[in-house]
């Protein structure tokens, strides 16, 4: 088979598209061909040497697909339409999937689509329906509203009542988060100041920071008894947080990551109906920066490295 491969850690450059030998599912998996695949940073920190990789060279990046069966004995049939959010060496022409991990695909959910919104839209369910549960009447502040989980935050914040203030870092990505449903739109400058403003001085009921170095003022952006859901660390790490800072305005701050909800293969599966079906009834419109060919995967990673990208980078297999 064909693989997006690298022997070094690097830019971009050092992908290539080459032949490797196929893989061989283990006992409790099944052999998918891949049609698409969703291209995450967590890719690019993989292949620039920031995140640790076990084994040896040649690596294969990529933990999100979609595509058809193609081996038998899993709980789908030969040929049935699939997806997956977190098997390794994704981007390849074939992907050994563990059975427990799959996720049937309906007839109008395209492969593209799946490969957009599994990861990034369930991750976004999860803070909305786990770290916190916001309510009609609220106010949520977005970090990141722009990006592949926060356009998708958005949208279901909005889904649920919930007034959102959307951070974003420039023009075109602030009216991408006002298309997407964003009742105020702001950039980092007088991030605190432009949020008290807008909530009348008393702050947002929940935060969803996702970029690390901006939790003080997350925390500051937050009302007396409110929530921040710290979830990444885009910008790099956070400042330490005082204890007292917590107990004297009452505020919540927690943590979250999707594989502590994604329990069993019947939750997976329907989080992920549910999540189809928001796609579905136009409640949830995934937004796809560009689509690549997986052979095209360095222009791909450069892409995204640009920082230009407004929602999701796909790359398809022919």
């Amino acid at each position: 088979m064909k693989a997006l491969l690298f022997n070094a850690f690097g830019s971009a450059d050092v992908l290539q598209w080459d032949e490797i030998a196929d893989p061989v599912p283990a006992p409790g998996q099944v052999l998918v061909r891949t049609r698409a695949a969703g291209l995450n940073f967590a890719d690019v920190y993989r292949r620039n040497g920031t995140y640790h990789l076990a084994g040896a060279a040649p690596w294969i990046l990529g933990y999100e697909g979609a595509g058809d069966i193609v081996s038998d004995g899993g709980p789908f049939p030969k040929g049935a339409r699939v997806g997956f959010a977190d098997m390794p060496f994704a981007n390849a022409e074939l992907v050994a999937v563990d059975a427990a991990k799959l996720i049937p695909l309906p007839d109008d959910i395209a492969y593209e689509t799946a490969a957009a919104v599994l990861l990034q839209g369930l991750t976004a369910q999860y803070l909305v329906t786990d770290s916190s549960q916001p309510r009609a009447g609220q106010v949520a502040l977005v970090h990141a509203a722009a990006g592949g989980v926060g356009l998708l935050l958005v949208q279901m914040l909005r889904a649920k009542g919930v007034r959102v203030i959307g951070i974003a870092s420039s023009e075109s990505k602030r009216e991408a988060a006002r298309q997407a449903g964003a009742d105020v739109v702001l950039g980092y400058d007088d991030l605190v100041s432009n949020v008290l403003e807008a909530t009348g001085g008393e702050g947002v009921h929940v935060t969803y920071d996702s970029v690390g170095r901006t939790l003080g003022d997350s925390l500051a952006a937050t009302r007396t008894g409110g929530t921040v859901v710290f979830y990444g660390m885009a910008a790099g790490d956070p400042d330490f947080v005082d204890p007292r800072l917590l107990m004297d305005r009452s505020l919540t701050l927690t943590g979250g990551d999707l594989w502590n909800v994604l329990t069993s293969a019947e939750i997976r599966r329907e989080r992920a109906a549910e999540l189809f079906a928001q796609i579905r009834n136009g409640t949830l419109k995934p937004t796809i920066a560009a689509t690549y060919d997986l052979r095209d995967g360095a222009k791909a990673h450069a892409f995204l490295e640009s920082r230009g990208a407004v929602g999701k980078v796909v790359m398809t297999v022919c």
